[in-house]
């Protein structure tokens, strides 16, 4: 019985091979064949690139984001952003598990003046102190010495800037420059005047984050308290924490909520960043679906391919089913050409968009502008489930193709058949 099984699947295969081939010596596959293994196989390339540039760029955003954002911020409301008795918090987030490192940080928006020019900034005051530092991976590389944040020779307080800032203000190593900051306006009799200091330039970083790289300055904590006049209260901003997983970090700052309670709000980063993840989600959702209407178009291929072979065959159809093939068997023949080309075509369009997208991570081919899509060059993350989802639709639609055809053929009567012009 396995031996009549496997002469009849050789059988099936063996005439559906011949009806995938060329007319004239069989050796070769017919035109139409290669339309169809090329619109599956030019699908599920387009699938894999797209879809490993939209991972690729999730990946590399959440990766610079983490760099240099704390995984959890505890801030306390109606305080202007601004944190006195910040220590208590501090030991809890610290004993709350899930919990790696935390420390305080003071944030505000300040400009930078130099000369004649001046631009808007971002500034965090970070601590310098092992005891307390922590609570971003970019802290950490303070901290280690990576960054250069210690006082200079000059006396004048250190400033550490973003590269694209950096340039933009053609500042080096050395060079000095004024912060002003409004939030602690002084009070003369010209009126209300911005608090002024000048800050040394120690050294310059870089997350590749084009929005981080143009705006965040970094200064010791105790610098930026003294700009904002907080040195008598020692205030901050707020508390900072790095996890140990930050996929967990919603979880984690809900745990936070509930221990500290109000006036204290615990925000993760996944929710301070809704809105960009949601959009890109969205966007891979949509350039997914967008681009299976080519696999789509592929299947109808398929399906035009075989309704030409059965018209083009329909003579020897009822020939072979006069010599004894049943209804089975003729089904069998078209659904084993349509999944052929589905197979042939996805295992290829695999292949080839696994080495495209190997190609583009690999020697960045294509470079895009960091002021619109906030990365400078264009990721590629391939994931298994991603391709294998890929992979499934593709040889899924392909079946699904030859289904209409492969009932037409196999309901020919052997009569009208053979009779057929």
């Amino acid at each position: 019985m396995a031996e009549d099984r496997k002469g009849g699947f050789l059988l099936d295969w063996f005439i559906a091979r011949r009806y995938l081939s060329a007319r004239r010596g069989g050796r070769f596959l017919s035109f139409i064949t290669w339309i169809s293994l090329g619109g599956v196989t030019v699908g599920v390339t387009a699938l894999i690139v797209v879809i490993g540039v939209m991972t690729g760029m999730q990946d590399d955003l959440r990766g610079k984001i983490l760099s240099s954002t704390a995984h959890i911020m505890v801030v306390e409301t109606g305080q202007d952003l601004r944190m006195a008795d910040w220590r208590p918090v501090l030991d809890t987030a610290r004993a709350t598990p899930g919990v790696r490192s935390a420390s305080p940080f003071i944030f505000s928006s300040v400009s930078l003046v130099r000369n004649q020019y001046s631009r808007p900034a971002d500034l965090y005051g970070v601590p310098v102190d092992s005891s307390l530092a922590g609570g971003t991976e970019l802290e950490e590389m303070i901290l280690s010495g990576f960054y250069d944040l210690e006082p200079p020779e000059s006396g004048l307080p250190p400033i550490l800037l973003g590269s694209g800032i950096a340039e933009m203000m053609q500042l080096f190593r050395g060079d000095t420059i004024t912060v002003l900051a409004f939030e602690n306006l002084q009070t003369s009799v010209m009126g209300m005047a911005p608090a002024l200091r000048r800050f040394e330039v120690t050294g310059t970083f870089r997350t590749g984050m084009y929005d981080y790289d143009t705006k965040n300055v970094y200064v010791r904590l105790p610098d930026a308290q003294d700009l904002l006049d907080l040195a008598e209260t020692d205030a901050v901003s707020g508390i900072g924490m790095q996890l140990d997983d930050p996929e967990d970090a919603v979880r984690v700052a809900v745990d936070i909520q509930d221990r500290l309670g109000f006036p204290y709000v615990a925000q993760s980063w996944v929710t301070q960043n809704a809105a960009l993840f949601s959009a890109l989600k969205l966007e891979k959702l949509a350039m997914g679906l967008i681009l299976f209407l080519i696999v789509l178009v592929a299947a109808f291929n398929i399906v035009s391919m075989l309704v030409m072979v059965v018209a083009d065959r329909t003579r020897e159809i009822g020939i072979l089913k006069s010599m004894g093939m049943t209804d089975r068997g003729i089904l069998r023949v078209f659904v084993l050409q349509g999944a052929w080309i589905g197979i042939v075509g996805t295992v290829l369009g695999t292949l080839l968009g696994v080495l495209l997208c190997v190609l583009l991570d690999r020697y960045e081919l294509i470079k895009i502008p960091p002021d619109v899509y906030f990365i400078e060059r264009l990721p590629v993350s391939l994931r298994l489930r991603d391709v294998l989802t890929i992979v499934g639709a593709s040889v899924a639609v392909a079946f699904v193709a030859t289904i209409y055809p492969s009932i037409q053929a196999s309901r020919l009567q052997p009569v009208d058949a053979i009779r057929h012009d």
